[in-house]
């Protein structure tokens, strides 16, 4: 039972390391050239003890030999004056604020969340461009660097998502753009800059020789070329411009309600095993995240291996849907929790439909191994009716959220609003396992044939086999763990559990807050 405990101290203390960026020494550079660290201005600018909920925060942090921590950006969602905002900062402690490959991931994944949910989005800049050697990855393709400015442009002309964008310290080459295309730009002087080319560069190029503030400083940006719209004297000057110019737009619509849980958070480290593959009750999971009232089960009787029900997370309602784990016994027979059948599947594909007519949030909390197989599942239709899940949760046009509580498997982990049907948001807790298959079904996947020749023939297992299924099993760990995904950008955050009904609860607020938030961007930009 302290398997998560012990899981969620290990992630505090990587979360910690990756928040210090590229260490004293730069923090300190920074505070000597007169400027905030990336982490002091966001903390500057949200409202004060408020949280500040960190998208990407393990994106990279095992790639580069550790040189980029956060891939040198911080994002996230944070309440500015109230109003639930996406915050982009470049942290200039990691090599300058340089752009690595994932940096864009996570400025693009940033720009989603805003366009997503219609809320504003504010950029502090302060970057020394693109990452020569990584250029390959950074600058061309289709979700390169280019993509960044797309969004910026589909904000501005066609969703109408506010973007503010304040330049404190060097914003050179192709980077200008984000700024350029945003509503608002703000420069602090002495520190920024925001050109096309660098001094260097426009000495090479065309034989200029000319210092940084006379070349594109917040001066001239504000008095001669006009590209700039406020000069600020300070980095806290500058956050307060942006303050100001939040309270401007649309007020949230969100009302924040008080509700408690029907017990309480700490106990949710002693509910799962430290055994994946055991099972627990995920409705001691609901009770200490959703609203202790106004909770109602949708078929509680039918298919229960999935639960659907109707709650509320902080006074607001929401569709849940949940899997259950071990073995149920129903009335055609035992089923096993954590595997999608038929029944279960459609089942869930009218909850689904049910929430879209009513206008309710769903949150799916993932502990899925899969769709049932097999002769018995493959004449129920189990295909068909897979297909109907997916199609319904795919369509629906309200906000969704995912959460991985365990395993997130097979078609299963698609079929509960996978990354890929482009949930509003997705967290994992410590214990998440993404991935198609587990490793001792990989093994048998790999070499069963093998195998059972061997046993057929009853001859050992050689060496060398051994060695190929154990480094098979290895990998599988490897993928399988919440960090490796959080690394690579297939969920928004690792959670601590205990954080779970707060997270959830912002989340959700974002969702709502401009009040049309919903349909799929791919859906809105077509």
């Amino acid at each position: 039972m302290d398997e998560l405990r012990g899981l969620t101290e290990e992630l505090r203390r990587l979360e910690s390391r990756l928040r210090a960026g590229g260490g004293q020494a730069k923090i300190d550079k920074q505070h000597r050239d007169g400027k905030l660290t990336a982490r002091e201005r966001i903390a500057a600018l949200v409202d004060p003890g408020s949280r500040f909920l960190e998208i990407g925060l393990l994106v990279a942090y095992d790639r580069y030999d550790g040189q980029a921590p956060a891939a040198g950006v911080v994002t996230g969602l944070g309440r500015i004056e109230g109003r639930p905002s996406v915050i982009v900062a470049n942290d200039a402690t990691v090599k300058a604020g340089a752009w690595w490959p994932e940096t864009i991931h996570k400025i693009l994944r940033a720009q989603e969340i805003a366009m997503r949910n219609r809320i504003p989005i504010v950029y502090l800049v302060d970057s020394a461009g693109v990452n020569l050697p990584y250029q390959d990855g950074i600058f061309p393709g289709q979700y390169g660097a280019a993509r960044i400015f797309y969004y910026n442009s589909l904000m501005r002309r066609v969703l109408r998502v506010p973007q503010i964008a304040a330049v404190m310290g060097p914003c050179i080459a192709g980077g200008a753009y984000l700024p350029a295309l945003s509503d608002v730009i703000v420069m602090v002087k002495g520190s920024s800059f925001m050109g096309l080319g660098g001094p260097n560069l426009v000495k090479g190029a065309v034989g200029q020789r000319i210092d940084a503030e006379s070349l594109g400083g917040a001066t001239l940006h504000t008095t001669v070329s006009g590209v700039a719209h406020y000069a600020a004297d300070s980095d806290q000057q500058c956050l307060e411009i942006i303050r100001q110019k939040v309270r401007e737009t649309p007020a949230s619509l969100v009302t924040p309600v008080g509700a408690e849980p029907a017990k309480p958070a700490d106990g949710l480290y002693e509910l799962l095993p430290a055994d994946h593959r055991k099972p627990y009750d995920v409705e001691e999971v609901i009770a200490r995240i959703f609203d202790g009232g106004d909770y109602l089960e949708f078929q509680s009787a039918h298919a229960p291996e999935m639960l659907c029900a109707n709650a509320r997370l902080c006074g607001r309602p929401v569709a849940l849907i949940a899997n259950r784990r071990g073995l149920l016994r129903t009335p055609g027979g035992p089923r096993i929790g954590g595997i999608v059948y038929a029944e279960s599947a459609r089942k869930t594909a009218y909850f689904v439909e049910n929430a879209e007519r009513a206008r309710t949030p769903i949150i799916y909390l993932q502990d899925v191994s899969g769709f049932m197989v097999g002769a018995d599942a493959e004449a129920s239709a189990i295909i068909r009716a897979g297909a109907e899940m997916v199609e319904s949760m795919a369509c629906a046009t309200v906000p969704k959220i995912a959460l991985t509580l365990n395993h997130a498997s097979g078609a299963g982990y698609y079929a509960m609003a996978g990354q890929g049907f482009d949930p509003n948001f997705t967290f994992g807790w410590p214990t998440a396992r993404i991935g198609v298959m587990e490793g001792d079904s990989a093994v048998q996947a790999i070499f069963g044939a093998e195998l059972s020749r061997l046993e057929a023939a009853g001859e050992a297992v050689p060496p060398e086999l051994q060695d190929r299924i154990a480094r098979t099993r290895a990998d599988y760990e490897a993928w399988l763990d919440a960090r490796f995904a959080a690394a690579r950008g297939h969920m928004d955050a690792v959670i601590d559990p205990v954080d779970t009904r707060d997270i959830l609860a912002f989340a959700l607020d974002a969702c709502l807050a401009s009040g049309v938030a919903g349909r799929p961007l791919a859906v809105e930009t077509l």
